[in-house]
């Protein structure tokens, strides 16, 4: 497992009329963060304007150890400290492992899905996407004149299907079937 890329899910509940000053915290963090040894990525999923103050960031590092190394390192400690004043809530993590990250929910008491159940979620989410890139994508791509090349058309296709599947399919999905996930 320590081999295993690792996510964290962080959710910071920001005061109302705070949120221009918490993006500036974030402009800091950013760089400091993509330093950290094993850093791959961050995506930032920001509230709702007026109706929702809750920022939950995801961060994805290489390994275990390393995503630890950063989220308890002294230089992130500060930086926390210094936006404390910003949150209406103490900041609140959460690692995962994998594709974890894809199952977390704050109503689900943080817990994660079975394996299993994670697995089907998964594949029954990836199977009919693939096929509508086969039926969709690449005849749009023919239609643009960009010749039939297997590499491409996978890469393009594959890049597709990953953006559905982790800003699109798997949020809505998984509150779809959540009964069934976490029983």
């Amino acid at each position: 497992m320590e081999t295993q890329g690792a996510s964290v899910v962080i959710t910071h509940h920001v005061l109302d009329g705070k949120q221009s000053e918490y993006e500036k915290w974030l402009d800091e963090i950013l760089p400091v963060s993509k330093s950290a040894k094993g850093f791959i990525d961050w995506q930032i999923v920001r509230p709702i304007p007026n109706l929702t103050f809750v920022y939950t960031v995801i961060i994805r590092f290489d390994t275990i150890e390393n995503l630890r190394n950063w989220m308890e390192s002294d230089t992130r400690r500060k930086l926390i400290d210094k936006a404390h004043p910003l949150f209406t809530k103490e900041d609140n993590y959460e690692i995962k492992s994998g594709l974890d990250f894809l199952f977390y929910g704050e109503k689900t008491d943080n817990k994660v899905p079975v394996r299993w159940k994670q697995y089907l979620a998964t594949w029954s989410a990836i199977y009919p996407l693939s096929l509508l890139m086969q039926l969709l994508l690449l005849p749009s791509l023919r239609l643009m004149n960009i010749p039939a090349n297997r590499y491409f058309d996978t890469l393009v296709s594959t890049g597709c299907l990953v953006f559905l599947v982790i800003y699109v399919v798997m949020p809505n999905y998984t509150k779809l079937i959540r009964k069934w996930l976490y029983k």
